[in-house]
């Protein structure tokens, strides 16, 4: 059950990513030029995104347990630090430099899989870097 949820999760958010455009770089990237040619459009897709989850964490957390899990997997570290730094100014250039994150980018492969192909190989090798 634990499985069908997660692909059914899954497909629903490659789906929204698709709809919402997010899988588009050049969408992404207009998003990203503040002071060029700013494309407003995908502010109104993270606030709808925010305007849902919000409400959705106080109804989850209101629960003793997950629905499919024995607990909540939260992280316990609350402090920033050089990895957690490096990694978020590594991501931003990424995405600033392709138009892809790792989500939108892995569903690409379904749309555009040439060039979203590049972007998940650049994307395996620096998880294998990590390790």
């Amino acid at each position: 059950m634990k499985l069908i949820a997660s692909l059914c999760i899954g497909i629903l958010f490659g789906l929204g990513l698709s709809f919402s455009q997010m899988t588009v770089p050049n969408k992404v990237l207009g998003f990203l030029d503040w002071f060029g040619n700013w494309d407003p459009t995908l502010l109104f897709v993270m606030s709808g995104a925010v305007a849902v989850t919000l409400p959705g964490y106080f109804l989850v957390f209101k629960r003793q347990q997950p629905l499919m899990a024995a607990t909540f997997d939260l992280p316990k570290k609350q402090t920033l630090d050089k990895p957690l730094i490096t990694g978020a100014i590594l991501f931003g250039v990424g995405w600033g430099l392709s138009g892809y994150c790792p989500g939108p980018g892995l569903a690409n492969l379904a749309i555009n899989w040439q060039e979203a192909v590049i972007f998940c190989s650049a994307l395996v090798v620096g998880f294998g870097l990590k390790r």
